[in-house]
């Protein structure tokens, strides 16, 4: 039997849960017209959070809106792509007029066909974005449609470009056009990025941080692909399932790939199956997830994490403070940097844990690895 989950990072589950409040929310800014708050829409979340994920969503709820799409990702040179091929294929399409032929010559007579032709076309990409995004909303505002654009890994590496990108979708709101823009990216990059003082428009976009998952959520993101492929698990087996995810959204599809894996065609997934399939996935989240979300962080931050591994549940900055031999203005700095890194998260004053599934235990690993 095929394997129904997809443990692939930015590829759509086979059922997304645990975010139909934010992608209603966001219908209801397309149906809501020009002016709607949502029509600026920002993701964040640590890796694995599923900002891709919410991308594909809120532009398969637009194309049933029957908005176009234009969907890219903030490396070098996004914009030069959006002007040279999303917007001319686009206009191509959509405007009857964009391509047409003219007389170019005559070789004979021309009732024996005797003429070349030479291909015109309206839309050349030499025109700037905001002239062909205001050119694109007009041909779709006649369909009573519009334009939506998606932008994911947003972060200030790209300034120049966010920065061509914001004014222009700005241009487009104050002219109440049919537009939306939703982005998504890290938190401490996103921030990064609307701090910028010729961004403010983005700054007041949306803002929803993607966390972890509700369990009933995770059991029917689990049961549901199961039992449409034509296997059963039983209660218990799914409880080992949900409570090996911890709710996180990467891990749903990962511990279901594995899981799935070891016996495909017996008609029921076994509890043997379960266990041995969560523990594959915690052995691969560490290559997919823990080693490039730590890969950044300086010799100081990982030992400030290593001072947390030793704790079993959330650590006590006095503790880390004091296993690290530093005053608390030091360790308080480095605490700052790993929560925008997305690595650790404040859970009551004084104190802070891990904010990845299972990085606590990564880390133990790693170190006596190392030892």
């Amino acid at each position: 039997m095929a394997n129904p989950f997809r443990p692939s990072f930015g590829v759509s589950p086979p059922l997304l849960v645990g975010r139909d409040d934010l992608v209603d929310e966001f219908a209801e800014a397309l149906e809501d017209g020009p002016g709607s708050a949502a029509r600026a829409t920002i993701y964040t979340g640590a890796r694995g959070s599923g900002k891709t994920v919410m991308l594909n969503a809120v532009e398969d709820r637009a194309r049933e809106h029957g908005w176009v799409i234009i969907s890219d990702t903030a490396s070098p040179g996004f914009v030069d792509r959006i002007v040279r091929q999303h917007l001319p294929g686009l206009l191509r399409e959509l405007d009857p007029k964009a391509v047409r032929r003219r007389l170019s010559g005559i070789t004979g007579p021309l009732r024996s066909g005797g003429a070349t032709w030479s291909v015109v076309e309206a839309h050349l990409v030499s025109a700037g974005l905001r002239n062909q995004v205001t050119l694109l909303t007009d041909l779709l505002a006649e369909n009573g449609t519009g334009l939506l654009i998606t932008l994911d890994e947003i972060h200030r590496n790209q300034i120049g470009e966010l920065r061509e990108l914001a004014t222009t979708v700005q241009h487009a709101f104050r002219e109440e056009r049919e537009l939306a823009f939703v982005g998504a990216g890290l938190a401490s990059a996103v921030s990064d990025v609307v701090n910028d003082e010729v961004l403010t428009f983005l700054r007041r976009a949306e803002r929803h941080h993607l966390g972890s998952v509700g369990r009933d959520d995770v059991a029917r993101a689990i049961r549901e692909p199961v039992e449409a492929n034509g296997r059963r698990l039983a209660d218990d087996v799914l409880a080992e399932m949900v409570e090996g995810t911890r709710g996180y959204p990467f891990l749903i599809q990962l511990v279901g790939a594995r899981v799935w894996r070891h016996h495909p065609s017996e008609p029921e997934i076994s509890m043997e199956d379960a266990r041995l399939g969560v523990s594959d996935a915690l052995r691969r989240l560490g290559s997919l997830v823990h080693e490039p979300a730590i890969a950044d962080a300086s010799e100081i931050d990982k030992s400030f994490l290593l001072a947390m591994a030793k704790d079993d549940g959330p650590s006590k900055m006095a503790d880390i403070q004091r296993r690290l031999n530093v005053d608390v203005n030091y360790a308080s700095q480095y605490r700052l940097r790993l929560i925008a890194a997305e690595l650790i998260e404040p859970v009551r004053r004084g104190y802070v844990d891990f904010a990845l599934p299972y990085l606590r235990e990564y880390l133990r690993s790693h170190a006596a690895s190392e030892m």
